[in-house]
């Protein structure tokens, strides 16, 4: 909604100025509450301006190679993790926290700010004059409805961020304290969960490139899939310090598949026109998963009853690979729905060339039949 009314530098420069005020109002924080004021609710409202917004830009720009763009772009998050969980430990070491905080907020707001600056719309929604060929039409975006939520595709992708979000965040902060179980310190704990973030920076470009050569919807439910088999075969055995950076590399490339396709998905699944708004939906609907995922996991954990050691993970390590199989399941039925819309289309444009009423019809009465079906699931389509 901020987009559209006050359009999109606007609302990238409000994220920069909240994320700032976040990080710099940290450092002077002394009882728990102003933590969670600043770095829970501040600093969250200003990444939401700042993350959907920048998102929802990139996809007008490409047609055929949307996803290896996109890829790119959340790229950076991997690479940040890394630099910053670096930088950051160092930076406490030597100047304390406080001080990390402001270095920080000042980094932040600089990048960001430029960043706001030289982002912009490929069609410009403000300001539109009409034309006497096109006096009605005017390019827009669309507002945030939750009517959405009715839409069977959009429940699909929402079903396929919640679970896979639990399963991501799970993953991302019990891994190093399951480096401690297995006899590693935390040093070489610490090191997992930075080649966790290697992988994902190394990852995601990677599957963009072939999210455009073999489907966008393809490629995610794949990736999902892979992930969630990694964590079965080889997190559950990962014993050595060898196996689990192993793990961590591989399952990072793959486990934040939702944040470098979900871009992409949706404009293939909803259309450029309304993949801000929905995006927007979809991203409230992960308020829920993201907020309670590390303690669930911990609860997962501490109440598995499998003793101390690697086996209290076991809950846990089959809670993530479970979340990312169901994800990869709510692909597949996405992946016949598109099908069927194709197959709609298609025959209601040959059925438009029909002179006769009743055939037409008859074709609209067979299309209006169920989406998904065992050959739908199973057809090699490019989707």
């Amino acid at each position: 909604m901020s987009r559209e009314k006050l359009g999109t530098r606007t609302t990238l420069l409000i994220g920069t100025a909240v994320v700032f005020l976040a990080l710099f109002t940290s450092s002077y924080a002394t009882q728990i509450w102003h933590l969670f004021l600043s770095q829970g609710v501040a600093f969250g409202w200003g990444m939401g301006f700042l993350y959907i917004t920048a998102t929802s830009v990139l996809p007008p720009w490409f047609s055929t190679r949307r996803s290896l763009a996109v890829g790119f772009a959340t790229s950076g998050a991997g690479l940040g993790g890394l630099a910053y969980s670096l930088a950051t430990g160092r930076a406490i070491e030597t100047l304390g926290v406080a001080w990390t905080y402001r270095i920080l907020a000042l980094c932040s707001v600089a990048v960001n700010f430029v960043s706001s600056l030289l982002l912009k719309d490929r069609i410009q929604h403000h300001h539109y004059q009409p034309t006497p060929e096109q006096p009605r039409r005017k390019p827009r975006l669309r507002s945030f409805n939750v009517r959405d939520f009715g839409r069977v595709e959009v429940l699909l992708i929402v079903f396929w961020g919640v679970v896979t979000e639990l399963g991501y965040i799970t993953l991302y902060y019990s891994l190093p304290n399951f480096a401690t179980t297995i006899g590693l310190t935390a040093s070489q704990g610490a090191v997992a969960n930075a080649l966790l973030n290697l992988g994902l920076g190394v990852g995601r470009p990677i599957i963009g490139y072939y999210s455009d050569v073999l489907g966008r919807i393809n490629m995610a439910m794949l990736m999902t899939a892979l992930c969630g088999v990694l964590c079965f075969a080889l997190w559950m055995p990962a014993h050595s310090y060898a196996l689990l950076s192993a793990f961590a590399v591989l399952a990072g490339a793959v486990c934040g598949t939702f944040w470098s396709t979900i871009a992409p998905v949706l404009a293939e699944v909803v259309g450029i026109a309304d993949l801000a708004s929905v995006f927007g939906l979809i991203c409230f609907a992960l308020v829920l998963p993201t907020t309670f995922a590390e303690p669930i996991a911990m609860q997962l954990v501490n109440s598995a009853g499998l003793g101390d050691g690697v086996k209290k993970y076991l809950v846990a390590q089959v809670f993530v690979g479970a979340m990312f199989i169901l994800g990869a399941g709510s692909l597949w039925m996405l992946r016949s729905w598109k099908i069927f819309e194709i197959e709609k289309k298609a025959a209601l444009e040959r059925a438009e060339g029909m002179l006769n009423p009743e055939a037409r019809s008859t074709v609209s009465r067979r299309m209006e039949n169920i989406w998904l079906t065992p050959r739908r699931l199973f057809m090699p389509w490019r989707v």
